[in-house]
């Protein structure tokens, strides 16, 4: 069920909610959160489709922020408030409701959210694209326990790493670390069969790929060694190697579903390591809200 609304404001965006959930027998009690997403027309149905997958796991109500931008000198003037709010299978197991703000309003997107979060329930806000330097002390990021950003959609990776290690604050997380998470436990097991010391540590991947950088990171600050970064092709994070008085441990992804585990004086495994879904990694951050201590210690290694 999708209703719309023009020119309105909070109070008449939680009725048409109510009036929504009673429509299609939706209640509300099962959702466990509120996941703001603030973005763009551009990317907006790609954010929404990817956080609809991810309530299938935490039912939430989703409050997308879209800033408009007028062409006019008269429609940049013009301060409104338009809403769709979805409810049932157009929203999942959740609800949904796309807030486009016009004019001034967008300075005061907090002022309309506010009213719409779900009390007594956790807050995440995801930014799929953009993300303001200091993301905690946004207006919105302020009424967040856990802040989502993604340095891999910017134009300049690297420089978006050394912003959010200036700016880290705790709740602050982004994808670029959620996408290593299979990585770092496949590397954490290889390294318990092991049972030797790593004196040294490589990661192969793609130009300016902010994964790579933050697994390197991570190695330098939990093992203390030097890590060689190494361009390849790609995609994504391609090999990880690490040096042992043993001999080398590999792990090699150069395409596909599917990794090669090579350990010293043992044979070569296959092991399931994806690509994952914008909907999966989402997934993955909603189930903790805590501050994540081991992104921040790799985002500021170095520094």
């Amino acid at each position: 069920m999708r209703i719309d609304l023009t020119d309105t404001n909070s109070s008449k965006i939680n009725k048409a909610i109510l009036e929504g959930r009673r429509a299609v027998g939706t209640p509300a009690v099962g959702m466990v959160l509120t996941l703001v997403i603030v973005t763009d027309e551009e990317h907006a149905y790609d954010a929404v489709k990817a956080a609809n997958e991810a309530s299938r796991e935490h039912p939430a109500r989703t409050l997308v922020v879209i800033q408009r931008h007028a062409r006019s000198p008269r429609g940049r003037s013009e301060t409104r408030l338009d809403a769709e709010v979805r409810v049932g299978t157009d929203a999942g197991p959740g609800e949904t409701v796309l807030l486009r703000l016009h004019g001034e309003l967008g300075r005061r997107a907090d002022s309309v959210v506010l009213p719409l979060l779900l009390p007594d329930a956790p807050v995440v806000l995801w930014w799929p694209v953009d993300a303001p330097e200091v993301p905690s002390q946004d207006p919105l990021g302020a009424l967040a326990q856990r802040r989502i950003t993604d340095t891999y959609a910017v134009e300049d990776p690297l420089a978006a790493l050394a912003t959010r290690a200036a700016s880290y604050a705790p709740g602050d997380t982004d994808l670029a670390w959620t996408r290593l998470t299979p990585w770092r436990s496949l590397l954490a097991a290889a390294l318990d069969q092991a049972g030797t010391t790593v004196v040294s540590a490589a990661v192969e991947s793609e130009a300016d790929n902010p994964s790579a950088e933050l697994l390197a990171r991570w190695f330098g600050n939990r093992l203390d060694v030097p890590v060689e970064r190494v361009v390849t092709e790609g995609p994504v994070v391609t090999a990880v190697r690490m040096g042992t008085p043993d001999g080398e441990i590999r792990i090699d992804r150069p395409e596909g579903p599917v990794a090669h585990l090579a350990i010293p004086g043992q044979p070569s495994r296959v092991m399931a390591l994806k690509v994952r879904t914008t909907a999966e990694l989402i997934a993955e951050e909603l189930r903790r809200l805590d501050p994540d201590e081991a992104y921040a210690a790799a985002l500021r290694y170095g520094r």
